[in-house]
């Protein structure tokens, strides 16, 4: 697999175009050895970026209900892109080969162009990165080139590495609660040791929730390396999942534009999943910025 390898000054990143326009590493150079600030990827293929240290959401983002909903008087059945889930996952983006189209020493843009198909419109969506020596920016644009509205939303899916001690900051205003599949069910405050807003240890809370309200900004410290990295985000991604997966050494901390199973919420009649309807020709655009302190 052709990857692209960027440099800053100390910093690296590695991107797979054709896995999913995936990030296969992000880290500082350390004194002794570098420092990994995401998950690495160790063995990067295609078909496989849940391995990924982060991918694109698009043109949705988290589960969305059996694959299936109805738009504007369109019914609309997606595969069910991870079994055995019963749901499709985390829309297109991460499971396509995507096209570098401009790579300089330390900035690389890659573009994927998505023909209607089971997703009946079509889009052109792009991933622009831009690494400093203490920071990393990715901006996300997705744009729809059919001829009627299409519903829409985006992010980012990072893989943070994880220690004993590593604490996640966010301000919030609530969570959604989640069925066994973690589909969403009610809309709550966030229940006594979970509330990002005071400051969770990672790996002492079980989460996979979307969390909204979220101020664009989370911090992320890892005391025992002296590591603290603020994540932050521009509208409209004012929502946030967490997932601290038990007895594993990452966690995912996304930015998103819209809460899980948006479109079958909204069409339920809810006016706060954080879903996009584009005009033919409208663009989505969203910017993620990773900024490290040591």
């Amino acid at each position: 697999m052709d990857l692209i390898t960027l440099r800053a000054d100390g910093a690296g990143l590695v991107l797979a175009p054709a896995a999913g326009g995936s990030v296969v590493r992000y880290w500082i150079d350390g004194d002794a050895s570098p420092l990994d600030l995401l998950r690495p990827w160790t063995a990067p293929r295609e078909g496989d970026p849940f391995k990924a240290a982060a991918f694109p959401l698009l043109p949705y983002s988290n589960r969305l209900r059996e694959g299936r909903f109805s738009f504007q008087g369109r019914r609309v059945a997606l595969p069910l892109n991870r079994p055995p889930e019963h749901h499709s996952i985390h829309g297109q983006g991460w499971q396509v080969g995507w096209t570098p189209l401009e790579v300089r020493g330390h900035e690389a843009t890659l573009e994927y162009r998505h023909a209607a198909d089971s997703w009946p419109w079509a889009y052109r969506a792009t991933q622009r990165f831009v690494l400093a020596p203490e920071s990393l920016a990715v901006a996300l644009t997705l744009t729809n080139e059919s001829a009627s509205l299409m519903p829409a939303g985006l992010g980012w899916h990072p893989y943070f590495r994880g220690t004993p001690g590593t604490s996640l900051t966010a301000d919030v205003q609530a969570m959604w609660q989640t069925d066994d599949e973690v589909m969403p069910t009610t809309l709550s405050a966030p229940w006594p040791g979970a509330d990002p807003t005071r400051g969770v240890t990672v790996d002492a809370v079980a989460l996979d929730n979307c969390f909204v309200g979220w101020r664009h900004r989370a911090v992320i410290v890892r005391p025992e390396e002296g590591v603290r990295l603020t994540m932050t985000a521009q509208a409209p991604l004012d929502f946030l999942v967490i997932y601290t997966p038990s007895r594993r050494t990452f966690f995912c901390a996304e930015p998103v534009s819209h809460v899980t199973d948006a479109f079958n919420l909204a069409a339920a009649g809810r006016s706060d999943t954080g879903m996009r309807i584009l005009e033919p020709g409208e663009t989505l655009r969203a910017t993620v910025t990773l900024t490290l302190e040591r």
